[in-house]
């Protein structure tokens, strides 16, 4: 990309940068610590985010400062200590979006060369999205594409996401321009990604599994008949896994999990589903995938590994196998490289 009028400015004007164009990847977020204070703090900014939790703050904020916040830090810290990843100081999802980041900065550098700049954000606590579209300004980013790594489309995450990017580029005196990735629950090269994490994990396993759960996260129900796309694209996704796999209907069912609050949320929840394929289906082996995740978290490495195993297991099950997220496989990066493309097609060809 040139840099017009460079060439042009008058003796004494501040020195302008190579303009470059930047991608941003941004994921939820994860707390600096497990103590109780980072705990809170990052809590604190999620279930404040009126995207997330949309009751009057005038009767959530009460409740929330002074009865869930009081609490729950300890749960969540006890739970986030034990996944953490004590050698880098950091939890698996930071040091799972860093290897995503240097993956997908190489595809495109590759491609591209040095006129684009790949760095990551986090919708909560660091690396916060001000401060890493900040940087990239910084560093001469006239154009920034924005990238929520959530492949199915939901008010809580996806457009929160691109909230707290279009927050920080009103704080820019020069504003860059400025894309977002929809969502990309139906992209061929994700779908075929998923198979193939399925298939490499079958590969070996004699027999195979009774039945593939495939667990998103969970939405309250009424975020569906307000006409949030998420539990459509969840649906989509499972369809177009099973396709894929060449699978019949009954090898594979749809689940939701991590449910909050009083609200009926998204059904079935995967911890009472595992639970009733074990008990009443006889369903004594089974495999668990999260394709709504693009890296494993505590959703994935505490909830779904040690809660709903031990709900499955209680029932009476005997085998289960969770099948890790995409995080930096190569088939996951691949796809995501072309996603990026195709959303920088005309800045970047």
């Amino acid at each position: 990309m040139t840099d017009a009028g460079s060439a042009f400015t008058p003796a004494g004007h501040p020195a302008i940068k190579p303009a470059k164009t930047g991608v941003l990847i941004a994921n939820l977020g994860t707390p600096d610590d497990y103590g109780y204070w980072s705990m809170r703090r990052y809590l604190s900014e999620f279930l404040s985010d009126r995207r997330v939790i949309d009751y009057a703050p005038w009767k959530w904020q009460p409740l929330l400062q002074t009865v869930i916040l009081t609490k729950r830090p300890f749960s969540s810290g006890a739970a986030y200590k034990s996944i953490w990843n004590e050698d880098l100081g950091e939890s698996p999802l930071m040091t799972i979006t860093r290897d995503q980041t240097e993956g997908l900065s190489a595809a495109l550098t590759g491609k591209f060369g040095d006129d684009v700049l790949v760095d990551f954000c986090m919708r909560y606590g660091n690396p916060s999205t001000k401060s890493k579209v900040r940087e990239m300004v910084e560093a001469g980013c006239q154009r920034i594409l924005f990238f929520p790594l959530y492949p199915q489309y939901a008010g809580a995450t996806s457009a929160t996401a691109n909230d707290q990017f279009f927050r920080a580029l009103m704080d820019e005196k020069w504003m860059p321009a400025a894309r977002t990735v929809p969502a990309y629950f139906e992209h061929p090269q994700y779908i075929d990604a998923l198979a193939g994490s399925v298939e490499r994990a079958y590969a070996d396993l004699i027999p195979r599994p009774d039945m593939l759960v495939v667990s998103y996260h969970g939405m309250p129900l009424r975020y569906l008949t307000e006409g949030d796309p998420y539990h459509c694209q969840c649906q989509k996704t499972t369809r177009l896994l099973r396709e894929r796999l060449g699978w019949a209907d009954t090898d594979l069912t749809t689940t939701f999990q991590s449910v909050f609050g009083p609200e009926e949320w998204l059904r079935p929840y995967t911890v009472e589903e595992v639970a009733r394929l074990a008990k009443e289906d006889g369903k004594k082996n089974i495999a668990v995938i999260a394709p709504a995740f693009s890296a494993d978290c505590i959703e994935t490495l505490e909830e779904i590994q040690e809660e709903i195993r031990e709900s499955f297991e209680d029932a009476g099950g005997k085998e289960f196998m969770y099948i890790p997220c995409l995080n930096d496989h190569e088939d996951h990066i691949a796809a995501l490289a072309s996603i990026a493309e195709t959303e920088l097609r005309g800045w970047l060809d």
